[in-house]
């Protein structure tokens, strides 16, 4: 990941028409959210595991990944929006449909912390986040990937926007493909740190409450 972060900076880049050394965020922002969906479609496989099998490890599995693609969702955001910046000429604009569909796919899934945050019984709460979740999940596909596709953007990569080809030159994808990887590896392993850590709160509160007994 060191290396790959190292040649994101150092090594030269295509002369790209507006986008010129921008184009460096190519190496962050996308791999970010390449990391965010595979930790949401995690979320999602581990919420219908607690619902065909009623273990609270999978309801704090989910937890986790959802809580580390959030984390991963809204650096992608805040990259894109630095990109917007020096690219239109304005942090954030309501005329880009990826953008504003992006955000509204995050707000989704922050409203999944707030609904768990509404019950106490644990066994309770699992069930309702899990099938929360697993509705969150079907949207991220139609909100992130098909809905913006089907409209006009300026966004990189978007249907006969000139900066697809050169964005993806060959050059490019030497770091591109290694940072995805890299993200992706990142964001698991930030994932199951956030796992573990839930798992000691509750083994601490639990032995706490035994003392008091």
């Amino acid at each position: 990941m060191t290396l790959v972060l190292a040649a994101a900076f150092m090594m030269p880049v295509p002369d790209i028409p507006i986008l010129h050394e921008t184009s460096r965020n190519l190496f962050f922002h996308v791999p970010m959210w390449f990391a965010m969906t595979v930790l949401f479609a995690g979320g999602l496989v581990f919420s219908i595991r607690y619902l065909t099998g009623n273990d609270l490890r999978m309801d704090h599995w989910a937890e986790a990944v959802t809580r580390t693609g959030i984390l991963f969702g809204v650096c992608g955001l805040l990259t894109g929006m630095l990109w917007a910046r020096f690219t239109w000429g304005t942090w954030w604009t309501f005329a880009e449909p990826k953008m504003n569909l992006s955000a509204m796919a995050l707000m989704i899934y922050v409203a999944y912390f707030i609904l768990r945050s509404s019950y106490d019984d644990p066994e309770k709460r699992a069930k309702i986040a899990a099938v929360y979740n697993i509705f969150a999940a079907t949207t991220v596909p139609f909100l992130i990937y098909v809905i913006p596709r089907q409209l006009p953007s300026l966004h990189p990569g978007a249907d006969g926007n000139p900066a697809f080809s050169d964005i993806t030159a060959p050059e490019l994808r030497l770091v591109f493909y290694p940072a995805v990887i890299g993200f992706i590896a990142l964001s698991v392993w930030i994932a199951q740190l956030t796992f573990r850590l839930t798992r000691l709160q509750i083994h601490m509160e639990r032995t706490e409450s035994g003392s008091h007994d």
